[in-house]
């Protein structure tokens, strides 16, 4: 399967303002790029790329004042494949899982365990452990939390989420990332391109989504409580303890968002290969 993917942002800037971005495919599915996404700006700025703590891709740059655009477009090439599955996959105990994975069993900023563990052994307790219990919680939090785009909000927690009720791709992650930890399973946050490959029309517009990663039987599995279905074209960006680790970009001053594109589309029927970037 080969797929168009990338993105265009666009900020209005009232003066010189570092930024860092977080928008390039994950070290770990380089190698599947047919033409790398690069990460191109508008004016033209020097970069500077490193790989933080969770070797995720990240790019170091000064923005001047005014109008200031951050784009990539790259052609990858996926197996097609929906996310693998592991009904017998089974689940550590605490004193046997790998130190690496210690940290994804605490609590962080968007996944409060604290305020939520009472109420998530009451309600998985008596599930099987394993894969069983990570399904049963995506299953809880698909069906209990709504989901819609003008609830987002960058302060909401995983127990806000719990006791609203709504929210976006993010929320539905962290609430699930919560309750996992809850049950001592490690879980980590994923954002990253999702296709509508093998989806019914209408598709949604395209936008980044966020899903997690959990730590059973010797390995990590893809979760993902929003669509909570396998799915193609699944590509990462960023992984870290939640969104709080891998925002897409982070800026050091005054911005305001004035344009955001995001596409993942079939290769094969775009014969020009065109960047559907502009350079206005």
């Amino acid at each position: 399967m080969r797929m168009r993917i990338g993105c265009r942002l666009r900020y209005r800037l009232t003066q010189p303002t570092p930024f860092i971005a977080m928008l390039n495919v994950h070290y770990s599915r380089f190698g599947d790029l047919e033409r790398a996404d690069d990460l191109v700006t508008q004016p033209s700025v020097p970069l500077e790329s490193y790989r933080d703590g969770s070797g995720n891709r990240c790019t170091r740059m000064m923005a001047p004042a005014g109008d200031f655009t951050l784009s990539t477009d790259g052609i990858f090439r996926d197996s097609g494949m929906p996310d693998p599955t592991a009904p017998d996959a089974a689940q550590h105990a605490v004193q046997d899982l790998p130190v690496e994975t210690l940290v994804y069993v605490l609590g962080s900023r968007y996944c409060d365990t604290d305020l939520l563990s009472t109420e998530a052994w009451r309600l998985f307790e008596n599930t099987p452990p394993g894969w069983a219990r990570v399904k049963a919680i995506c299953d809880f939090v698909h069906t209990t939390v709504s989901f819609d785009y003008m609830e987002a909000s960058a302060t909401r927690t995983a127990s806000d989420t719990l006791a609203g009720r709504k929210g976006v791709c993010r929320d539905f992650a962290h609430l699930a990332i919560a309750l996992c930890r809850c049950m001592n399973i490690p879980a980590r946050y994923c954002t990253g391109y999702l296709s509508e490959f093998g989806e019914p029309e209408p598709h949604v517009p395209n936008d980044f989504a966020a899903w997690l990663e959990v730590y059973l039987d010797g390995r990590w599995w893809v979760f993902d409580p929003r669509n909570n279905s396998r799915r193609m074209g699944r590509i990462l960006i960023a992984r870290g303890r939640d969104a709080a680790d891998v925002p897409l970009t982070q800026t050091f001053g005054p911005s305001t968002l004035t344009q955001f594109d995001v596409w993942t589309w079939d290769a094969r029927h775009d014969a020009a290969e065109t960047s559907p970037v502009s350079s206005n």
